[in-house]
């Protein structure tokens, strides 16, 4: 039986769509639970690890009570602090985000109950929900695969409650715990930057920058990472790897939806999947398509009804990657 940790945030989101339509849900770690439970069938079971508050822990534990493979044991509200959001999309990628409540950090103690995972999947979406404590207790201690979404530690939050992005200046500090790192092309640009800019170069994310990839990525695995994985809206995604003293560079196209209603939840399906195909499969390319198809899944409704079966999951790769 195969186990999987998701830890981070299970967020009250407001969202409203690029169509103006207004969604009312509970976001994040929402997404790649459900995903992975459908997966999963009797094969495998997913433990969701967050903070709540109190008035939304029994709704949270009604909304994961259809499925008999996630062990909400380690969903808290004991300290009443978790995470509210608001977003509103500009289009159908980008939004406009406000964060009225703060998360209690996940810390060591928050897993010391729990038994050996196969995977961790870390997808904190702001910078203060995971300590680093964390990370360091799994590497030495666990022996299961830590997949770590660089979303978190690359988006802060004022006074105000606006979001914006941040370099993630200590990234270094973390690469050490962390076997497989996932960002998008926004969050790379916050993690490889200048050692000084002009005022004029302090711009905002540009979609067609590129280049810094794979020097990034030679850093990345160097610090100790195995896997970089890098997605690129609906182009797809790339990764890197070492291969003896070489570093591998490779492309997947993405899966094809024509009609996106909702966005939100896309990066943390994404992640979901990259730990499935590697806890299951061991296989990077098999990762990077079961993330693709739980990204792609994920835009096509409001609602977790979204996610597939195991035997549809594999329809839907066959269908575009031809296996």
């Amino acid at each position: 039986m195969t186990k999987i940790a998701v830890l981070g945030p299970i967020p009250r989101d407001t969202i409203i769509t690029h169509h103006k339509e207004t969604i009312k849900k509970y976001g994040c770690v929402s997404h790649p639970v459900i995903a992975l439970a459908k997966l999963f069938g009797n094969d495998g079971t997913v433990y969701p690890v967050s903070h709540v508050h109190e008035v939304d822990y029994q709704n949270i534990i009604d909304l994961f009570a259809p499925y008999a493979n996630i062990d909400t044991r380690h969903i808290s509200s004991k300290h009443d602090r978790g995470t509210v959001i608001e977003l509103k999309f500009i289009d159908q990628n980008n939004r406009l985000e406000r964060q009225t409540a703060c998360m209690k950090p996940i810390v060591p103690k928050d897993i010391k109950p729990m038994e050996e995972m196969d995977a961790y999947v870390f997808i904190p979406i702001t910078d203060f929900e995971i300590s680093m404590r964390t990370l360091r207790y799994i590497k030495k201690n666990r022996k299961g695969l830590v997949v770590f979404d660089a979303h978190g530690p690359t988006t802060s939050m004022g006074m105000t409650g606006d979001r914006y992005r941040k370099f993630w200046v200590d990234m270094d500090q973390w690469l050490r715990y962390i076997d497989i790192l996932k960002m998008n092309l926004e969050e790379s640009q916050a993690c490889w930057f200048k050692r000084e800019y002009s005022s004029d170069e302090m711009t905002s994310y540009d979609e067609e920058r590129t280049e810094h990839l794979d020097e990034m990525a030679a850093h990345v695995l160097k610090k100790g990472v195995k896997y970089f994985y890098v997605t690129l809206d609906a182009k797809g995604c790339v990764f890197y790897n070492k291969k003896g003293d070489q570093i591998e560079k490779t492309f997947v196209k993405s899966i094809y939806m024509e009609n996106v209603v909702d966005t939100t939840g896309c990066g943390d399906s994404f992640a979901g999947g990259l730990a499935y195909g590697f806890a299951v499969y061991g296989d990077p390319v098999k990762a990077a398509e079961y993330a693709n198809a739980l990204g792609a899944l994920r835009t096509q409704g409001k609602t977790f009804d979204v996610f597939r079966s195991k035997a549809e999951t594999d329809a839907l790769i066959a269908e575009y990657y031809g296996e």
